[in-house]
């Protein structure tokens, strides 16, 4: 019996990392087409519709920090070539060169090989696209066996919208994809106790598949070097496996020091004005620096005055540069100086009151983080901290 069971951790571990591949690759696809790395381009008196030439995609890649160097570079564009994502356009080089060279998305061409796999990944991805782009009542927060679980589908309803949606002909056929989802990662039962069945169960989707992938996670064999865990779904900048030094600016469990305050950057929008926080307090500016010690997210003084503010933090290519930990409420652990929180005006030691509208006092950070997740890439956070 573990021996079936380990097969089948295996196969799912399988899975995932064909799936990231996928999303990346297709992350990358549109990003390029966008910045009009991709087009048209002659050579020797013949026309290659949709290609990018291998020396500037290097350029591009090391430009907009999704490589620390070429060879990085090399190795990722190697490995979506590896996995059929690119190919050169006539199929003369099984390797990436740092040449001026044509290759070419194989989308972009129609020669990618739709495996069964790959067919079930791309459909599970735009029927969630289709979901979040339309105005539905589907994913809401509900209960199941004593627990409430936050943007939730019912299977029978879900069932019904891809009927509609066309998706499948026949009810019978619909409850089969809901099964190859399931069995692909890309959805679950809440409580992971059930496979997908036409009924009242709830399910979420277990895949975020508009969250922006670093393209450095393809080169890390175990799967996502970003995890969607209980850990730091948010600490998105530093991958320090040594524990060594990082340069978020965070507060320890064990530890008061004092909050630190990130830089805004003009890109950033947030309702907290032009000191980065929105105050009923004319006083706060001139207020000693905050002593904090957050221990399991429990406020650690009996000072009943709070300043809220409400970010609006929109995820870059990297993520949103946050860690979030504790429970009832959950804190602001971690925030990445450089990153989209801390230009949003976001500190340590601030207490998260909701997520997009959805209060989450009462929640733990794992929670919160599916939340975050699964959600759309700008969230709208209103926070409090003590003074």
């Amino acid at each position: 019996m573990d021996g079936i069971g380990n097969t089948m951790q295996k196969k799912a571990a399988e899975l995932e990392r064909l799936a990231e591949v996928l999303v990346t690759g297709e992350q990358l696809r549109l990003r390029l087409h966008e910045g009009k790395v991709i087009k048209d381009r002659r050579h020797h008196l013949r026309t290659y519709p949709n290609c990018f030439v291998a020396k500037e995609l290097i350029d591009w890649l090391i430009e907009h920090k999704e490589a620390s160097d070429r060879d990085t570079a090399i190795k990722i564009m190697q490995k979506l070539l590896d996995q059929s994502i690119v190919h050169h356009v006539c199929d003369e080089h099984r390797e990436f060169k740092d040449l001026k060279l044509f290759y070419r998305f194989r989308k972009d061409d129609g020669t990618f090989p739709l495996d069964s796999e790959a067919k079930v990944f791309m459909r599970g991805q735009r029927i969630y696209e289709k979901l979040m782009n339309t105005e539905n009542n589907l994913l809401q927060t509900r209960e199941e066996e004593g627990g409430t679980f936050e943007r939730t589908l019912v299977a029978s309803e879900f069932i019904d919208w891809l009927l509609q949606e066309g998706e499948m002909a026949t009810r019978e056929e619909t409850e089969q994809l809901g099964r190859r989802l399931l069995e692909h990662g890309i959805i679950q039962h809440v409580a992971n106790k059930h496979h997908f069945v036409d009924g009242p169960l709830l399910y979420q989707f277990r895949m975020n598949f508009r969250r922006r992938r670093r393209l450095i996670e393809l080169l890390h064999e175990r799967g996502r070097s970003i995890p969607e865990s209980h850990d730091s779904p948010f600490c998105l900048r530093k991958q320090n496996s040594d524990g060594g030094n990082t340069s978020f600016l965070s507060v320890s469990p064990t530890k008061e020091i004092k909050v630190a305050v990130g830089v805004r950057r003009s890109s950033m929008s947030s309702s907290c004005g032009s000191s980065g926080y929105y105050s009923s307090s004319p006083t706060l500016s001139s207020s000693p620096p905050v002593l904090c010690n957050p221990k399991s997210g429990t406020m650690t003084r009996t000072c009943t005055n709070y300043v809220r503010c409400v970010p609006q933090i929109m995820g870059d290519a990297v993520g949103w540069g946050f860690v979030v930990r504790g429970s009832k409420p959950c804190h602001i652990q971690a925030v990445d100086p450089g990153g989209p929180a801390a230009a949003a005006g976001m500190k340590v030691c601030q207490f998260v009151v909701s997520v997009n509208g959805l209060n989450v006092l009462s929640h733990d950070y794992r929670t919160v983080s599916n939340l975050i997740l699964t959600g759309p890439r700008t969230i709208v956070m209103e926070v409090m901290e003590e003074v």
